[in-house]
This record gives C-alpha cells, structure tokens and sequence, in this order.
C-alpha cells in the first residue's frame, strides 16, 4: 500500500473552510448567497475530505490521456469510427471541445478508465473547492507536490474557450457567449452555469444561461433573447446532453452548428470521437491499433488502462448473463450513470432492456475506497478520479465520493473532493514516465 492509499484509508481530517469557500464562489455581487443556497439544496455535493494520490498514479493518468488523444488524431480512427456516427459528426469546424472528462476507478494495477464524457460539468466548482480546502497533516506539509496551483485556473478556462473560438473565426472578437441546456435552472449543476457566465462578464464578453429550446436560427444567424437586442449568439458553451442535436426543440442550434454560424463547444464531432461508449472497445481492441500504426507503448498503456469493453448483442446474450457478476453494463450514450447497472444487481427484467437497448459490457473494475467522518463515525465511500482536459493536457483532477451502485451526490460525507497529490514513492510502471511532474500540466489542491 502506498502512502496516498494509507492516507485515503486511515486520514479522517476534515479539511473544508466553509469561509473560504464562500469567498471562492461568491466572488461578485451577483452570486452573493450562493454558497448558503448550495449548503440547502445541494447539501452533499461538496465533501469536508480530500482525497490522496500519489505522483506516480497522477502520471499514469496523464500518460493514458495522451495515448488516447494520440490516437484519436489519427485519420484511420477517425475514418473507422465517424463511419458509425451520426452525419452531424462529420463537421470539423476547428474546436476540440471544451472541458473532456477522464473518469478512473484506482485498480489493484493502477488506473482504469471507465468513461470519457464530453461536456463533463464540475470543473468551475472543483476549482473553487480546492481553493478552498485548508492544510492538513502540517507535520507532513513538505510531502505535498506543490510544482502548481489553483490561482489562475479560472483565466486558463476563459484561455481556453477563446482558443475554440479562435479555432473557428480566427481574430475575430468574441462578442457574446451563451451557455445552453434545457431549462437550465432546473439542472442539477445551475450553479456552475452561473459561475461560468461571472467568468465570462468580468473579462468584458455579454454572456447568458439560456434555454436552447428558445433558440432561434435567422439571417445567417443564431439568436436568444436573453442577449441584448440586435446581438447574436457567437459562442454556444453547450452543457445539452442531446449529443448528435437530434432533439426537435434544438432544430435552430442544429442549423447554426451545420451552417458554422455559431462556435459550439463541446459539440457533435468530439462526443463522436471521445464519449461514445462503443470506442472503448475500439481504444482497447490491440490488433486493430497496431495496424493502424499506434506505437507499442501506447498499445501497452492502453491495454493496462482500459478494461475489456464489448458491445452487448442477442448472439453473447447468454455468456454475458453467465458473466454479469463481473460486468458493468452502460448505454452507449449514456451519462452520469443514468441507466447502467452493476450485473450482480441485475434483473431479467433490465436484462430484457438491455438487450433491447444499444449497450456495452465492461469488465468490472471496483472502485477504491475514503475513509470519512459522518455524524462523528467513520466510514468509507467509494471514489473514483476525473481528469478535466483540453487538448491532451490535464487542466485539473477532482474526485467523487459517494455509496450505492454508482456515482451519486446524496451521499452525507460524499460529493465532489479535490485532489492532493503526493510524491511517488515507487518507480513507475514500464511505459509509464516516472519523474515528479510529467509533460502535462496538472493542477491539483496544493495545502
């Protein structure tokens, strides 16, 4: 056991300032009470507990991101797996997508990559989560990486929206931004919306959360009310989960992104390419990316990252029935564990859904375990690791911690943690670069 595993499983330190938390989210006028409004309607989304990691597992992650983008570069990727996709997903108009989500599971072998999700939410909060958590353990101060921190993580997000822009209207001005979902103020994550709209108004840029049902598509144009009159939309920050923008009501988002009259982040093509669940067999399938030309290493980073993943059919119907004590089962486009299911927990009336459905089958991989403080008892909760990325690079690491079968914020302890990375005090696995910090800029919670 490492030390971060020892910590995970033995540091009950409670290291939240609701104080400096209120001073991270509440940083204009505008969102005054929003901390006290969290506390009442959000009461488990944030945890009072950091959780450990240690240098060389941060690497490890790091280096299967980058495999993976490396491969999905490729023109043979592409080719194979946009000929699958919706036509929508064929557009390439120069954005990569903001805000990719790396999940993880901590494995008994290192990481496992669970899911890739595109317009992962939780970033802004994270980032002031972090901010806001107080040392701990001052005795072991010296231990902690502090190579980064989280000071200007907020202008490395506004950094990176305007490169999407830019990769899409070059110098032009970025006027106005839109951050869209249906009936945002009924998400579960509105109060990031807000967060992301402050960001964008204290950098000069008119900015709204709309309703992307109440978009309207006009004069080469893409148009909301929520703007001032006679301005249109020039960026959409896209938080729908209408991924291929296939739903009737976004019909005017569907033609603005077609036409290329609006900058769309994330958008079609990346979940395409990155979420859809059925490319995890693809990233896993070694004979396939050896004739594509992917390198030995990448192959073996991959194969020791992501767990055997296969699409579930009427023909492997009864061997994955025999296996499902050892499966996990997902919608291939699904997100935020809305219909996947544990197999052991399975009954034959979901199975029947399944096999109707359009599904994958993972090799189980369980999650590890933080040991927490409720109610003045201790008690472990299950965690898993998202990698927030842009182009490859790690932009910040948060965890979750939660009980029940999958990843829930209704658990009292649980929520959102940040990370505390600790040196690594074992060499790196063969593949796996082993220095302190790797070539990818990782922000993590620094005491």
């Amino acid at each position: 056991m490492n030390l971060a595993d020892a910590l995970n499983l033995g540091c009950m330190c409670q290291t939240l300032s609701p104080d400096r938390l209120r001073e991270q989210l509440e940083t204009d006028p505008s969102l005054a009470g929003l901390t006290q409004q969290l506390a009442a309607s959000h009461p488990h989304l944030f945890s009072d507990t950091a959780v450990f990691l240690d240098a060389g597992t941060r690497d490890a992650l790091a280096a299967t991101v980058s495999a993976i983008e490396r491969v999905i570069a490729l023109p043979a990727y592409q080719h194979y797996t946009l000929a699958n996709a919706p036509a929508i997903a064929r557009h390439a108009f120069g954005p990569s997508g903001v805000f990719m989500g790396y999940d993880f599971h901590m494995g008994a072998d290192g990481p496992r990559l669970i899911e890739i999700n595109t317009n992962a939410g939780g970033a802004l909060l994270n980032a002031a989560l972090a901010r806001a958590h107080r040392a701990c353990c001052d005795s072991m101060r010296g231990l902690f990486d502090t190579s980064t921190d989280l000071l200007h993580l907020d202008e490395t997000f506004l950094a990176m929206f305007r490169a999407e822009w830019r990769a899409q209207r070059g110098e032009a001005p970025l006027r106005t931004v839109l951050i869209v979902d249906d009936a945002p103020d009924t998400q579960y994550l509105a109060p990031e919306f807000a967060l992301a709209r402050q960001l964008f108004l204290q950098h000069g840029i008119t900015t709204a959360v709309a309703d992307a049902r109440e978009l309207q598509w006009h004069d080469g144009a893409l148009w909301h009310s929520a703007l001032p009159a006679g301005q249109p939309v020039d960026l959409i920050y896209n938080r729908l989960t209408d991924f291929d923008l296939s739903d009737p009501s976004h019909a005017a988002l569907r033609e603005a992104y077609v036409a290329g009259g609006a900058v769309v982040t994330p958008h079609p093509r990346a979940h395409a390419l990155f979420a859809d669940k059925r490319n995890l067999i693809t990233l896993g399938d070694d004979a396939l990316l050896g004739s594509w030309g992917v390198s030995p290493q990448d192959r073996r980073i991959l194969q020791a990252a992501i767990p055997r993943t296969v699409q579930v059919t009427q023909e492997q119907a009864d061997a994955l029935w025999a296996r499902r004590r050892q499966l996990f089962f997902k919608p291939v486009a699904g997100y935020g564990a809305k219909a996947a299911y544990r197999g052991d927990k399975l009954t034959r009336r979901v199975w029947s859904d399944i096999l109707a459905g359009d599904f994958v089958a993972q090799d189980l991989v369980p999650p590890s375990e933080r040991l927490v403080e409720v109610n003045g008892q201790p008690q472990r909760l299950k965690l898993d690791l998202r990698a927030y990325t842009w182009l490859g690079q790690i932009q910040l690491l948060a965890a979750r911690t939660w009980t029940g079968q999958t990843t829930n914020f209704r658990t009292p302890g649980g929520g959102f943690s940040p990370v505390v990375v600790l040196p690594s005090l074992e060499p790196a696995a063969p593949g796996i670069p082993s220095t302190p910090h790797s070539d990818n800029h990782v922000l993590t919670a620094t005491p």
